[in-house]
């Protein structure tokens, strides 16, 4: 039995960082990810011919060294591939209701796009130094 989840989308704000009390870091963020909208097994098109598309979101938690580099690294927009697994919590809430929620929890966090901040660097992704010369 498996429990995974792969989800590819786009960053739905910064990422946020909290501590818990025994000091483990927990990194938050929610992605967007979207279908095209069927209608009796066909996709929707709007009225300029374009797909209707079905946005969903996802609440995404990072741990430890994961979630250090996603939020070094990450800000809205990005496109961002993620590999993890989905997690259910039930709690009571302050009226004595049951409350239920779903995450995901985050093994594997892959950088599909840059963020806005570094678009316009031109990095040399070879590393010249170490060419052999045929």
């Amino acid at each position: 039995m498996q429990n995974i989840v792969i989800l590819a989308g786009n960053i739905g704000q910064t990422p946020e960082v909290r501590t818990t009390q025994g000091g483990t870091k927990i990194t938050n963020f929610s992605l967007a990810t979207s279908r095209p909208r069927l209608s009796e097994g066909r996709v929707l098109r709007d009225e300029n011919g374009y797909r209707v598309m079905d946005t969903e979101w996802h609440r995404i938690t990072c741990f430890n060294g994961l979630g250090k580099t996603v939020a070094e690294h990450c800000e809205k927009g990005m496109k961002v591939l993620v590999h993890g697994r989905i997690h259910y919590t039930k709690w009571i809430d302050s009226m004595g209701n049951d409350r239920y929620g779903c995450e995901i929890i985050a093994e594997k966090v892959d950088f599909l796009s840059r963020p806005k901040s570094a678009e316009n660097e031109n990095p040399d992704l070879v590393d010249r130094d170490d060419e052999i010369p045929f």
